[in-house]
């Protein structure tokens, strides 16, 4: 059911960052840099791990003296510690200085830390009205890897807005003009839990492989919505049998400018139900791979149609609708939960 609870004020524009869970990196990622510097949500943060496996997204700010944390400008990690280039602070993953090279460390001197949560090794941080801890949390890390290709990982930088990126999940009339997709059908009607909104699409898509072949896909789609940062899309495609999972990750970098992420994974095919570019003939272990390139470059390609238009197009708090636009309406009456209270006039975020 969607609650449509102070609905006079859902019409405002969106301000530029939303409450709620953003990507930040992969586990991989911070293992192999030891130390990764980033604006993010209009902070400039730094991330790193320590020897336990803890993660740390804090903003790069010393709270001794001021100086950068980042890489740039020195800072690195050592034993599993933050070095501050400029006096040699060192910060454990609470975000603690716990040493420094010359005196006890000072109890008061601690960095600016956002609560984090990985899922799959895809780790986000908190983004809170006026800092406030979590009012929820994503799905915990539930989700089978067995069998799963490895990640495909896609970032496409551009202006927009992370309400106006999610909002395509329920404007299905756009997947028919935009990306030339075939009946396109709700499944169940559009519902909304609190922060999580979930909603589900049969369509066809025809592609052509190579330039040569061109195949018809029959896909259903089960999206799953966590605020405005996080997309979990469950895709099965009938024709072939073959599951595909997709993350759509978008985060604001500074007010302008959004981070989209398409993250995504096919699950081992042993017995597809129709030949697919030779796709009988490979291995069973090269079959999901060879598949996840195939389809996140068709996935990036859609998206790539969508950034035209993102990046241009303004917000309009009253559009006017037709029958065939789908839940945009209920759609923004459930963002308006990821911002603060109009009437507050204390309601920054951070």
């Amino acid at each position: 059911m969607v609650i449509r609870t102070r609905e006079s004020t859902k019409t405002l524009a969106p301000t530029p960052f939303p409450e709620g869970w953003y990507f930040v990196s992969t586990r991989k990622a911070v293992e192999k840099a030891k130390l990764i510097q980033k604006t993010w949500m209009g902070k400039n943060v730094v991330i790193w791990c320590d020897d336990n496996g803890s993660v740390c997204v804090a903003e790069s700010v010393c709270p001794h003296l001021g100086s950068d944390l980042g890489p740039d400008a020195g800072g690195c990690i050592r034993d599993g510690r933050l070095i501050c280039p400029f006096h040699g602070y060192e910060f454990d993953t609470t975000g603690q200085c716990v040493a420094t090279p010359f005196a006890e460390p000072p109890k008061t001197a601690k960095l600016q830390v956002f609560q984090t949560q990985e899922i799959l090794g895809l780790i986000f941080a908190w983004w809170g009205i006026g800092g406030r801890a979590p009012q929820w949390h994503l799905p915990k890390n539930t989700l089978d890897d067995a069998g799963w290709s490895d990640f495909e990982i896609n970032t496409l930088r551009f202006p927009g807005h992370p309400q106006e990126t999610t909002e395509n999940s329920v404007d299905l009339a756009h997947l028919r003009y935009v990306h030339g997709y075939d009946n396109v059908n709700p499944v169940d009607e559009f519902s909304v839990d609190g922060h999580r909104l979930e909603a589900r699409f049969d369509f066809k898509s025809i592609r052509k492989v190579a330039g040569l072949a061109t195949l018809t896909f029959d896909l259903s789609a089960k999206v799953n919505i966590f605020g405005l940062g996080y997309s979990f899309v469950e895709i099965h495609e009938d024709s072939i049998g073959m599951d595909l999972r997709l993350w759509v990750l978008s985060t604001p970098v500074d007010g302008t400018l959004i981070d989209m992420s398409l993250v995504s994974q096919v699950k081992e095919i042993r017995s597809p139900k129709r030949l697919f570019a030779g796709l009988g003939f490979l291995p069973v272990r090269m079959r999901a791979p060879i598949l996840n390139k195939f389809m996140a470059a068709q996935q990036k390609h859609d998206v790539l149609q969508d950034v035209v238009i993102w990046s241009r197009k303004q917000y309009v708090s009253r559009p006017r609708l037709c029958r065939s636009d789908g839940k945009i309406m209920p759609f923004r009456y459930y963002c308006a939960q990821f911002y603060p209270d109009p009437d507050d006039k204390d309601g920054s975020t951070g």
